[in-house]
């Protein structure tokens, strides 16, 4: 299920400053990344289930190996993991609302972390 309207598909940054911020919102990198894209995922576990907040970027600019790109953010999704097949995100899943509540707070406090840093300011 993607978050619609969180601001955050619109910042653009650079690696380094998105690494620190994610990390102060619990939004690990770990070593999910190739040279142009990254993810960065917040684990939820509880009674139902894993969860995974996930905000994906991808890179124009740079080499996410060199540390020296900037990234462009896209809309955040929440997922569901299922052992031993993976994550899904489709829309027929459901989610608890405390979860959702928390994702929501997460992505606000983000958004609003990054815009000082944000080079795609209109």
């Amino acid at each position: 299920m993607y978050f619609e309207n969180t601001g955050i598909e619109d910042i653009v940054a650079d690696l380094l400053i998105l690494d620190e911020v994610m990390l102060e919102h619990d939004l690990v990198r770990a070593g999910q990344w190739d040279y142009e894209r990254v993810t960065y995922d917040k684990k939820y576990v509880v009674k139902d289930g894993t969860y995974y907040l996930r905000i994906f970027g991808y890179t124009k600019d740079g080499d996410v190996d060199k540390r020296d790109a900037i990234m462009n953010l896209k809309k955040p999704v929440i997922g569901k993991h299922y052992y031993p097949f993976g994550v899904e995100y489709g829309e027929d899943e459901n989610f608890p609302k405390s979860l959702l509540k928390d994702c929501q707070a997460t992505l606000e406090a983000v958004h609003k972390a990054l815009q000082p840093y944000n080079m795609n300011k209109a």
